[in-house]
């Protein structure tokens, strides 16, 4: 899906002001994950906390008019792309949520499509498939291999 500078921008304003009531208070703030949700009929990318609390929402009108079959699967490097440069930016660094944390993608129904991005005391680490390819696998191996003992 190739986009605009102005949806880039668009999409990194609703990520910081969804952040904006985290940025650095007295105390760190208990949330799990910071859920995306974009919506390709009407062209709405909702932020929301754990408690389905709504953090910020805007319209990319690119979204509005696409017709793909696989909208959700095309705005995840996009959405993922758009927390990364805000990572790297150093503005994770200034919220006062409690770490671990992650920005969950999701779709209608609020079920996990996948996660985009887990911050954590150590290091930022970025969840993709290629990381993740041949897991349950290997750890089937191992738990069999652990049984047979």
């Amino acid at each position: 899906m190739n986009v605009s500078e102005k949806t880039r921008a668009a999409i990194s304003s609703s990520i910081r002001e969804a952040l904006c009531r985290y940025v650095s208070g007295d105390e760190n703030t208990v949330v799990t994950d910071i859920h995306l949700q974009p919506k390709q009929d009407s062209g709405e990318l909702l932020i929301f906390n754990d408690d389905d609390e709504e953090l910020a929402r805007t319209i990319i009108d690119e979204w509005v008019e696409c017709d793909s079959e696989n909208f959700i699967a095309e705005v995840e490097p996009l959405l993922r792309s758009e927390i990364v440069a805000l990572s790297d930016q150093g503005y994770f660094e200034k919220l006062s949520l409690m770490k671990p944390y992650s920005f969950v993608l999701v779709d209608d129904d609020k079920e996990t499509v996948a996660e985009l991005m887990l911050v954590d005391d150590e290091d930022t680490l970025l969840l993709n498939d290629e990381l993740l390819k041949g897991l349950d696998e290997e750890l089937d191996a191992f738990l069999k291999e652990l049984l047979e003992k």
